[in-house]
């Protein structure tokens, strides 16, 4: 598996048929950014169901394609264009966790 230092999740989902070609068309026109900056960048489908992950690592590009046979992987809602995510949260995010609720600070308001 890939361990990757640095991912941004495309937040609106993509069509899985897309090639590496039209997925780093979309990092540079849409979201700004090269993608041979050796960052990884996520994408998901609208069932949020399967994942691809584009990274360049200094000689080509790697397109990693993952899918969960039950569940869903837990996604950012759509509206900002990326989310930035750290390495322990795109493992957790890989495994099907919900890695948002991990990374939640616990409730000052808890009362018995």
């Amino acid at each position: 598996m890939i361990q990757p230092e640095q991912v941004f999740l495309h937040a609106e989902p993509v069509d899985m048929r897309w090639s590496m070609d039209r997925l780093s068309l979309l990092i540079q026109q849409i979201d700004g950014r090269s993608p041979c900056d050796g960052t990884a960048y996520g994408f998901t489908n609208r069932n949020y169901s399967r994942l691809k992950l584009l990274i360049w690592d200094g000689t080509g590009v790697w397109l990693c394609h993952r899918r969960l046979h039950k569940g869903r992987f837990k996604w950012p809602a759509p509206g900002e264009t990326l989310f930035q995510m750290s390495a322990e949260q795109w493992r957790w995010l890989t495994t099907g966790v919900d890695w948002q609720r991990l990374c939640a600070s616990p409730s000052v308001q808890w009362r018995v």
